[in-house]
């Protein structure tokens, strides 16, 4: 859907417009002060809307999921567009919390493959806890909400980027969380250990749930894994890892607590931290740090693995540039 930038007189109406957004949910956003001024429509606008939202206007969406209230209103307005997309039912539980986003327990629609799915819902910016996403996000283009480049001569959305406007904000939020649904979907299609993505939205990533209803997958920093087993796994992640850098990518924040176990199969996720291996200044020292913290927990169960080496060897086979030693370490560590 497209919308008319002009109509509105700044981008806070901009946001409310395009955005649906409430009285309640305004408080997440900056106030102007200034009345939000909402385009008339037309009889026939208004019977279309309603006749191709039938779902929507019976208020049928259903939470089994009891959610906090500072959570309530931003689950909510975040799912629903999935609602009316016939993607899921129902919200049953929270699955986990994160310093960036909370994922939940779906029901699937029954015309879906999977029975589950795994929604991660963005928290409010002002609940977040990003810490050096500048460091991450050099060299990536800022994608719309369609996971489309937005090119530099776009005036009017690259200068609220850089002037760190409110619309400027939400462009980058947006680009943050297409870039997570954009390499799902390439790393799927290339057919590495990832979840399979079902749909985005503004403010949420829908993905093939990776468990069992009453027991989501562990992630590897909790599991102690079968000495028989723990090499094939190191193996398969070392793989992952490979096919990511061959494509010019890498995890950017990769460990123990983002890789998923569960019957017998490791699955990587978190992905908004993707990072370009020829177009970052600090791509090898995140590269680095990623097959270290994945060495560390592998050696804890019995692999024995030299990161360094690997990292090297790995390096060499599928970047053209060599390692920049005198590139900034803006906080990197293992830590982070």
């Amino acid at each position: 859907m497209s919308f008319d930038y002009d109509r509105y007189t700044d981008e806070t109406d901009h946001l409310t417009a395009r955005f649906g957004i409430t009285d309640e949910e305004r408080t997440f956003y900056q106030r102007t002060g200034r009345k939000v001024r909402k385009p008339k429509k037309s009889a026939q606008q208004i019977t279309a809307e309603l006749s191709e939202t039938p779902l929507a206007q019976e208020g049928s969406f259903h939470i089994t999921y009891t959610p906090a209230r500072y959570e309530a209103v931003w689950l909510r307005s975040s799912l629903e567009p999935f609602f009316t997309q016939a993607l899921i039912e129902d919200v049953l539980a929270l699955v986990k919390g994160g310093k960036e986003a909370n994922v939940y327990l779906c029901k699937a629609t029954p015309h879906l493959p999977m029975a589950y799915i795994a929604a991660k819902v963005y928290r409010p910016r002002q609940f977040r806890n990003l810490r050096n996403d500048k460091l991450y996000r050099e060299g990536r283009e800022l994608l719309s909400g369609l996971g489309v480049a937005i090119k530099d001569r776009d005036n009017r959305e690259m200068r609220a980027v850089r002037n760190k406007t409110t619309f400027g904000a939400e462009l980058t939020h947006i680009s943050w969380l297409m870039h997570e649904y954009v390499t799902l979907q390439r790393l799927h299609a290339l057919g590495a250990a990832t979840p399979q993505p079902v749909g985005v939205g503004d403010n949420a990533i829908l993905m093939d749930f990776i468990g069992a209803p009453n027991h989501a997958a562990p992630v590897l920093h909790g599991v102690t894994l079968p000495r028989a087993v723990a090499p094939a796994l190191f193996a398969e992640v070392m793989r992952n890892i490979e096919l990511m850098l061959q494509h010019g990518m890498i995890h950017g924040d990769l460990s123990a607590y983002n890789i998923l176990y569960w019957q017998g199969r490791v699955t990587l996720i978190d992905f908004p931290q993707v990072t370009l291996s020829e177009g970052n200044h600090n791509a090898y020292r995140i590269f680095q740090r990623d097959v270290q913290r994945v060495c560390d927990y592998f050696t804890t169960q019995g692999v024995e693995c030299d990161a360094g080496a690997l990292t090297e060897t790995l390096w060499a086979r599928h970047v053209r540039l060599t390692p920049d030693h005198t590139a900034r370490n803006e906080g990197l560590s293992a830590e982070e």
